[in-house]
């Protein structure tokens, strides 16, 4: 009778656990692409799923350890990443997350998700509108240190608190900065997620013990993220760097919105319909950058309407 009470208990967690992968499949293949959207997607879901935050967070933040490996290790294979960018922000990440991790796991932090919400929707416009100028962008230089340091502590400690943030706050900031090509931004983001990883995980496990890790669905997130990641990687290779930027910057527009809504207690037929129209405008925000883009490759000139996406070094 035992063993037939733990088959069918088996049989009703199975497919919540595929569920699980796939998700981490499309939340790693938006990441990986994007450099955001893996831990608000998986976050979302474990939540819905009765996780509280700090289990949610601690499900995802152990199985970026994987996913973050290798997809980095797929974005270095192709040229994605770059390694001083990477060398500065890491260690600020990994003490920003492992903070985060504590601080989530002892306090309420409804405030600070407004806050952040705030100025991710503002980042997230400013992107959106600078890539969908029609001027011809040119990415030189180096994004200062100076920048970088504080930028990886904070990214770090939202991601860990939110269960997701390393991407919206690191790739937001940088792609703002106009210094560095969107899909090393991309790269880079993704590579040093995994030293973020590493720093939540054990913040975590320091603050619930290991009985507060749900393994069993972060193995499952795993197995999806670590599918996806090389698929994601050769996207953001070959994606047009306006497109990328466009597309990046109307995705934190929309999750910041909703988000926001979501905490002024606005009713989900009005969320419902706010959201529609955010992405009825970020589709036709794609489809100018891709236009754009096509207008440079057949040589236009420098018109509104004829100039194009930026150059790919």
């Amino acid at each position: 009778m035992r063993s037939i009470d733990l088959l069918l208990q088996n049989w009703t967690v199975m497919p919540k656990l595929v569920l699980l992968a796939l998700v981490g499949f499309a939340a790693q293949l938006v990441d990986g692409s994007l450099g955001m959207g893996y831990g608000v997607t998986s976050s979302t879901l474990l939540l819905a799923a009765g996780l509280g935050p700090a289990a949610a967070s601690a499900a995802i933040h152990v199985s970026e350890i994987g996913t973050s490996l290798v997809s980095g290790a797929a974005h270095q294979a192709l040229g994605n990443v770059d390694w001083r960018t990477v060398g500065i922000l890491a260690a600020p990440g990994f003490v920003g997350a492992f903070v985060g991790a504590t601080l989530l796991a002892n306090a309420d932090t409804g405030t600070a998700r407004i806050v952040v919400a705030v100025i991710l929707l503002v980042l997230g416009a400013y992107v959106t509108w600078r890539f969908l100028v029609p001027q011809r962008l040119h990415f030189e230089g180096r994004i200062s240190a100076r920048l970088l340091a504080p930028l990886g502590l904070v990214a770090g400690l939202v991601d860990a608190v939110g269960g997701g943030g390393w991407g919206p706050v690191g790739t937001t900031t940088m792609l703002s900065s106009g210094r560095l090509e969107p899909r090393k931004v991309v790269g880079s983001v993704n590579a040093a997620e995994f030293v973020v990883a590493v720093g939540a995980s054990l913040g975590f496990l320091l603050a619930l013990g290991t009985q507060g890790v749900s393994w069993a669905f972060a193995a499952a997130l795993l197995v999806g993220g670590v599918l996806a990641a090389p698929v994601a990687a050769v996207v953001v290779r070959y994606l047009p760097a306006r497109v990328l930027g466009v597309t990046a910057g109307g995705l934190i527009v929309l999750t910041n919105l909703t988000t926001l809504a979501e905490v002024a207690g606005v009713e989900p037929v009005t969320t419902g319909l706010l959201a529609a129209v955010t992405v009825t405008m970020w589709v036709l925000w794609v489809s100018w950058a891709v236009k754009l883009d096509q207008a440079e490759r057949s040589g236009g000139g420098h018109r509104p309407g004829d100039l194009v996406a930026a150059r790919l070094d």
